[in-house]
């Protein structure tokens, strides 16, 4: 028992969770249980380490320190310019950076606010900036625009003229991109993207950006964790900024980076520096979330082993195993194949929306997301869906393993194509109705969960999960 003294109006201030709000706690532990349960095939999200979790909820979270290591607004930041500083460094590390030629920022607190902050740091308002197109596979923060609306800030902020693939391909059509760049003289030209399962030609894309005297920009939050086990194109050999997400396939928290090159070689780097990092604090966003700096610099020390390298390579294994068999079972599959962890599934041919899918998929415990592929007209009922193989892959699936997910997928498919048939109208509405009641939805649902029960969970104990009715 403690000796301290307790006012009654701190007590809250020491009890757990379980004690100070259950039906938080049973929340949570519900989640945990369905992640557990089912299978996640959601090509944005991973299973991060027990170890992350912890330094994402530690101590940390309770200090403000607005500003840069040796430079803060506030006292007693001692400790967190040490957790900053070694966040960057193994930020350095983990790519396999000169800290002579690259230069880091950990503060961002997702991937757009990076990369908007990123945009402000290197151009002025209204210039012009090229990004993938949204129904192209293209990310919402690369400029993305309808014909009636400005979706995102960065298309309100800036002029922005996407690029595309190949209608019948699904590959960026490069030479098109070359010709309109030439109309367009963008400022930044920009390559990533949220739903291309290709790799990226770099030499290409630097020469386009060179001809305007732009800046070329990576946003690598899909495939960062395959680009820092080196088993993708280096997005840093030639680009001038890269930004990433911490989470999917680098398996941190949920936070951002952004890298800049150092020096003054070219124009275009001179303050280069300096102006992202003022854009980031103060144009951007606040103080820095401590806690999730500390564990994303956990997340980049297990990067940088060879077993994460390891997983890197089976990551990229499974996807081409669930691509191929897909593809067996009679399916068709954008670019007819992958390079990186994302598969990207044209259900168009069958009849069928993502949409419908992914609510089939829901209910048979497996998770996956609705996804516009080239030619869609609607993003609200897109013709195909995503997957990704980077959070089964954590739970240790191989590539035979992805020759089952792809047969229950198979089997999802049969059954929302059934129930289609069978519905009133071809509404989304007439089609979910009654789904949760369907035999066959909770046959596959129970051997979905069974499945998924044998594999191991990062981050967690199933065993110690603690369900509403083990302590009622």
């Amino acid at each position: 028992m403690s000796a301290f003294q307790v006012d009654p109006w701190n007590k809250c201030l020491n009890t757990t969770l379980f004690e100070e709000d259950r039906e938080m706690f049973h929340l949570i532990e519900e989640e945990k249980f369905r992640q557990f349960s089912g299978l996640e095939l959601i090509a944005s999200e991973n299973f991060t380490s027990r170890a992350v979790m912890e330094a994402n909820g530690s101590c940390l979270t309770n200090k403000y320190s607005e500003g840069l290591p040796g430079a803060r607004y506030y006292g007693g930041n001692e400790i967190v310019d040490q957790v900053e500083e070694l966040c960057r460094g193994r930020a350095l590390q983990a790519f396999h950076l000169s800290p002579e030629r690259w230069g880091v920022n950990v503060q961002p607190y997702s991937g757009s606010t990076a990369n908007f902050a990123a945009f402000t740091g290197m151009i002025k308002p209204f210039d012009r900036i090229m990004g993938l197109d949204l129904p192209s596979g293209g990310h919402l923060t690369h400029g993305y625009q309808t014909a009636k609306k400005k979706i995102s800030s960065s298309s309100i902020y800036f002029q922005s003229m996407p690029y595309q693939v190949d209608c019948n391909t699904g590959l960026i059509d490069y030479d098109r991109l070359e010709e309109n760049a030439k109309l367009f003289r963008p400022q930044i030209l920009i390559c990533g993207a949220s739903a291309y399962p290709r790799d990226w030609d770099f030499q290409r894309l630097r020469s386009i950006a060179d001809q305007h005297g732009a800046y070329l920009m990576c946003d690598m939050a899909h495939i960062s964790g395959l680009v820092a086990a080196q088993v993708v194109n280096n997005p840093f050999e030639l680009c001038d900024v890269v930004t990433t997400t911490t989470h999917k396939t680098l398996r941190g928290p949920r936070a951002g980076l952004i890298f800049f090159r150092r020096g003054n070689e070219d124009p275009k780097h001179v303050d280069l520096e300096t102006r992202i990092n003022q854009a980031v604090f103060p144009s951007c966003q606040g103080g820095p979330h401590n806690h999730t700096i500390a564990a994303i610099a956990v997340a980049l020390k297990q990067v940088a082993t060879p077993e994460f390298k390891e997983y890197a390579m089976q990551v990229k294994k499974n996807s081409s195993t669930l691509s191929q068999e897909l593809q067996k079972l009679g399916y068709k599959i954008v670019t007819e194949g992958t390079e990186n962890h994302i598969v990207l599934w044209d259900l168009r041919p069958i009849k069928l929306t993502g949409s419908k899918l992914e609510k089939v998929c829901d209910l048979c415990s497996i998770t996956i997301n609705k996804n516009a592929v080239h030619g869609d007209v609607s993003a609200l009922s897109p013709g195909g869906v995503r997957l990704g193989a980077s959070s089964l892959t954590s739970r240790s699936l191989r590539e035979k393993d992805f020759v089952s997910v792809a047969a229950f997928l198979h089997r999802a498919v049969q059954i929302a194509l059934k129930v289609q048939e069978s519905a009133p109208s071809k509404l989304l509405k007439d089609f979910v109705k009654d789904l949760d009641k369907n035999n066959d939805i909770l046959d596959l649902k129970a051997e979905v969960q069974s499945y998924a029960r044998s594999f191991p969970m990062p981050g967690f104990d199933p065993s110690e999960i603690r369900r509403r009715n083990d302590y009622q």
